[in-house]
């Protein structure tokens, strides 16, 4: 008997040992055309081996660079798509440039400062009113999800200051925010809720 790890490595196991070995045979096939037919045969197979991702972009394109990588590049057909190249598979991809710059507050983030910023450059106006409003309720919300105790709205209110550069300035009697109570008990429907499903 002769076991799988007995075999030669499979450049794709997910495929399986049987959809490995007819690429083997796929590609020992003399006759051009009739290679041609036994590729696409196994790309058929290959599709129904995993249908719930057929609705995945170029679905095809996939399946047939899985067919030359399974190859070890030797199947010599007429791919109808450009397939993947074996220089361009270890090719590592550039590094991504990572901001360095200061989170004043960590627990608000980078992208509730630039939101301040752009609501800093608005015009005076209604719009301005509700986007302003919008982002100390999510500061507030933000703050509570680090620090579980009950935040004043006076801190929410102090550190959207410091954070506009003084531009954007609240009080309680102009601007009332969610009530911490609110906003935790509502977090502990929503993980409720997703603890049960």
């Amino acid at each position: 008997m002769r076991y799988n790890t007995q075999e030669k490595q499979m450049a794709l196991p997910e495929y399986g040992r049987n959809i490995q070995n007819m690429v083997d045979y796929c590609v020992s096939i003399s006759d051009r055309e009739e290679r041609t037919q036994c590729a696409n045969a196994i790309i058929n197979i290959m599709g129904n081996m995993f249908p719930h991702l057929r609705d995945v972009n170029d679905f095809k394109h996939i399946l047939w660079d899985h067919l030359a990588i399974m190859s070890n590049f030797a199947l010599d057909i007429d791919y109808p798509y450009e397939v993947v190249k074996r220089e361009d598979m270890f090719v590592k991809p550039a590094k991504l440039p990572y901001s360095l710059k200061k989170i004043v507050y960590k627990h608000y983030g980078k992208n509730l400062e630039n939101m301040i910023k752009k609501a800093k450059e608005y015009e005076s106006g209604e719009l301005r009113d509700a986007l302003i409003g919008m982002l100390a309720n999510h500061m507030k919300k933000s703050f509570l999800t680090w620090n579980k105790e009950a935040v004043d709205d006076q801190k929410i209110f102090a550190d959207l200051e410091y954070l506009s550069d003084g531009e954007i300035v609240l009080n309680e009697d102009s601007h009332k925010l969610t009530e911490s109570k609110d906003i935790l008990s509502k977090k502990n429907k929503n993980l409720a809720r997703r603890q049960k499903n």
